[in-house]
């Protein structure tokens, strides 16, 4: 085991700091046994971890070290201290990675099934985020499409809300209005926007039909420019006095109504 790492100003200590402040844009933190265990399952390219004992789950930090050696990361053993100066939770869990951000084309997005496909247009808060993805991987969704300036997939937040989902699934980020409507005629795609004033209930919908789900930011909801060139908007009926639902909810809804169809 190499030397312990004891100090916060450690140059690769600080290099984790701005990677978790979004300030190296090529890099992801992922915090956490169980999601570090997931992203090395997943493929990612780790360039180094930070681990530190916690005593309770030992074997398995020293189970991840192995593997993070064998698949060519640096592993570097520090303490708690350390390791709570870079953590973006109010508890450090034992382990840090950062990695190289991933990066998906279209191609790829089309290999698992592409019939499902889920569009976010400019979400904002990563909790949201975070759920939808690990909603749209629960249900059976083929991928993920990001447009606009939505919150990013890779934070530390958004990794914790979804699960994991954000690895396993296809996730295609930085896709404008103009790539997805390329997108849904190039594969023969409806393109399905949720809207309060849609002109027909969602479950009147045929989702056995290759579908991509469009769904707003929070309050705004999908761009006019984008609603106008969808296929069909959507309303979930709602209780008299209720505006609307949250849009993670919302999500869950359709994407659920697509998955009882297609049974």
């Amino acid at each position: 085991m190499q030397p312990r790492i004891t100090s916060t100003s450690n140059e690769r200590v600080k290099q984790a700091r701005r990677v978790r402040d979004g300030r190296e844009p090529g890099l992801i933190l992922v915090e956490g046994l169980r999601l570090a265990e997931e992203a090395l399952r997943s493929g990612i390219d780790v360039d180094f971890a930070l681990l530190a004992s916690t005593r309770s789950e030992d074997a398995r930090l020293e189970a991840l070290a192995r593997q993070l050696e064998q698949s060519g990361a640096t592993v570097l053993w520090s303490n708690e201290e350390v390791l709570q100066a870079v953590s973006d939770t109010v508890q450090s869990q034992g382990a840090l990675l950062i990695a190289k951000r991933p990066q998906l084309s279209a191609e790829r997005l089309f290999l698992k099934n592409p019939t499902l496909l889920l569009a976010l247009d400019r979400l904002q808060d990563p909790g949201n985020m975070g759920t939808l993805l690990r909603t749209a991987e629960a249900a059976g969704a083929g991928g993920i499409l990001v447009l606009g300036d939505s919150a990013d997939v890779f934070s530390p937040k958004v990794l914790r809300s979804s699960m994991g989902s954000a690895f396993r699934l296809p996730v295609m980020t930085g896709v404008s209005p103009n790539q997805l409507l390329e997108l849904r005629d190039s594969h023969a795609l409806q393109l399905v926007a949720a809207a309060g004033e849609g002109e027909h209930d969602y479950c009147d919908h045929d989702w056995r039909r290759p579908t991509i789900l469009l769904l707003g930011n929070e309050g705004r909801g999908v761009s006019p420019e984008l609603l106008s060139r969808c296929d069909q908007r959507l309303r979930i009926p709602m209780a008299n006095g209720v505006e609307s639902l949250n849009v993670a909810a919302a999500g869950a809804v359709m994407l659920f109504e697509a998955v009882r169809q297609r049974r």
